[in-house]
């Protein structure tokens, strides 16, 4: 094994392609899958499988990419600390529900840790996705909510794809509005008081179901349905429909805008906000910046 040998390996995973990849390394296709199968050979193990969009790396390969790129980040350092130079980018995913901390956090990451070159993605995904990416190591962390209704469901999906939960903070049930809304004026909102109003929520494509809606309380019956991809349309539809969505409450300003207000939800429940992880793999440095720069802002 070599380091250039796991950097092929991390690439060919980055860009599902053989030929893409080769191109990204400036090597011929036929030297970087000999390469590939030398990393098979002397592990014994099956990092990739050609599948209908590419190739993509098997249950033990996403294991082992994990490692890989841990062992390449700390390569980095090293080559850092030691001469001052540093090799390549930076690189870090997250993938998270429609939080505005989690933004924030990520921007405050980028900030201290970022360098002189960098490629942070921050992903902004379903429900599904979100659990999807980190199990395949596309992400380093996840962010995403539980409650009472949930969890069974979610645990039991987290566990099937070796992925741990940790809870960052307990959110108490807000309507977000917009703050020219006939809701905006109440203290507090009952769930009559939402009736004649559209709720919106976030789309969930394939597994649209209700236990991995964004929103609490989705099985709750509505006579006006708006369904979203993103942040920026349901905040326009907050304000210019006055429409409302059922969230954590937590909201910033400079991120969102002014517009846009929470109000507390008369129910009892509750949302366990928190981050996953893969259960087999430690988190890579700035993973673990990331998470406390989390904490630090929840």
């Amino acid at each position: 094994m070599t380091l250039k040998q796991l950097q092929y390996a991390v690439t060919v995973a980055d860009t599902g392609n053989i030929t893409e990849a080769a191109k990204k390394l400036f090597i011929a296709q036929p030297s970087l899958t000999a390469s590939i199968h030398e990393l098979e050979k002397e592990y014994g193990i099956n990092i990739f499988i050609r599948g209908s969009k590419g190739v993509e790396p098997t249950p033990e390969g996403d294991e082992f990419l994990g490692y890989a790129r841990q062992v390449l980040e700390q390569a980095d350092l090293i080559e850092e600390r030691y001469t001052g130079k540093h090799k390549g980018k930076q690189r870090f995913c997250v993938s998270a529900q429609h939080y505005s901390f989690a933004v924030e956090a990520f921007v405050a990451l980028l900030k201290q840790y970022g360098g002189e070159k960098y490629e942070f993605h921050m992903r902004e995904t379903q429900t599904y996705e979100i659990i999807s990416d980190v199990a395949h190591l596309r992400s380093e962390v996840g962010i995403l909510y539980m409650n009472s209704f949930n969890e069974t469901v979610l645990k039991k999906t987290l566990k099937d794809n070796d992925l741990t939960f940790t809870k960052l903070f307990t959110a108490k049930p807000h309507v977000f509005v917009g703050k020219n809304s006939p809701l905006a004026k109440k203290r507090s909102i009952s769930l009559s008081d939402l009736k004649p109003y559209p709720r919106l929520s976030y789309e969930q494509g394939n597994h649209n179901s209700f236990y991995f809606s964004e929103e609490i309380l989705s099985t709750l019956d509505c006579d006006k349905e708006l369904v979203v991809c993103d942040r920026a349309s349901l905040f326009n539809m907050l304000i210019g429909l006055n429409g409302y969505t059922i969230c954590s409450g937590v909201i910033n300003e400079e991120l969102n805008g002014p517009h846009i207000i929470a109000k507390p939800l008369k129910v009892d429940d509750r949302m366990d906000i928190g981050y996953i992880l893969p259960g087999s793999i430690p988190p890579s440095p700035l993973t673990q910046k990331y998470i406390e720069i989390l904490k630090k802002l929840t």
